[in-house]
């Protein structure tokens, strides 16, 4: 489907953008301060799943709505906003992880990361103006975007889950202490709160 050019050339951008900190590396980061290691990788998965979900979404045209009406960027982004900031007070009020955590929290872990990436407009919008410049007009369009979706996605997992494992692993050490562990509370809601911040102040600028 696509010319082993194009994908050679498409392959170091695409990991080049994973590198680049961002709102998904920054989510992964809290979450795996927030629940550990496992947590921070099922948070990783759930935002390629859904960064996969608004490739197909935007293949679909989608992503070229939600840049016309701006109304629907809105409903989208501040739902997000609404879901970042629920997080970040149930983070305050709840412990962090600790040993025997049931499997319940990677599944929650999952769902938060898929629903984060879901309500940011921007990850759609950034896909209708990236995606493009490699896909071939001449060929079906829409299984391009899933194959070059997939190399951002898949490379996303490993960069993003890489960050809060460690985040996690360390957070998992210091979290035996209850002052530590209430920092590290802190620190997670904190980053959830700016994450939904951001998405405010993006939408003023837009």
């Amino acid at each position: 489907m696509i010319e082993p050019l194009v994908m050679i050339a498409f392959i170091p951008a695409a990991l080049a953008l994973n590198l680049t900190p961002g709102a998904d590396m920054l989510f992964c980061l809290a979450q795996g301060t927030r629940g550990g290691m496992r947590s921070a990788l099922a948070a990783s998965a759930g935002v390629s799943t859904g960064a996969m979900v608004q490739v197909t979404l935007t293949g679909l045209g989608l992503g070229y709505l939600v840049a016309q009406h701006p109304i629907l960027f809105d409903v989208v982004r501040y739902a997000g906003v609404a879901y970042l900031l629920w997080l970040a007070q149930k983070t305050l009020r709840a412990p962090l992880g600790a040993p025997g955590m049931p499997d319940i929290r990677h599944a929650r872990a999952f769902r938060d990361g898929l629903i984060v990436n879901l309500t940011n407009p921007k990850v759609a919008l950034f896909i209708l103006a990236f995606v493009p410049q490699f896909v071939d007009p001449g060929r079906a369009v829409l299984p391009q975007f899933l194959i070059l979706g997939a190399v951002i996605a898949v490379g996303g997992f490993f960069i993003n889950g890489a960050v809060g494992a460690f985040s996690g692993s360390i957070a998992h050490l210091m979290a035996r202490t209850p002052r530590v562990e209430q920092a590290f509370r802190i620190l997670s809601a904190s980053i959830f709160a700016t994450l939904a911040l951001r998405l405010v102040l993006e939408g003023r600028r837009a």
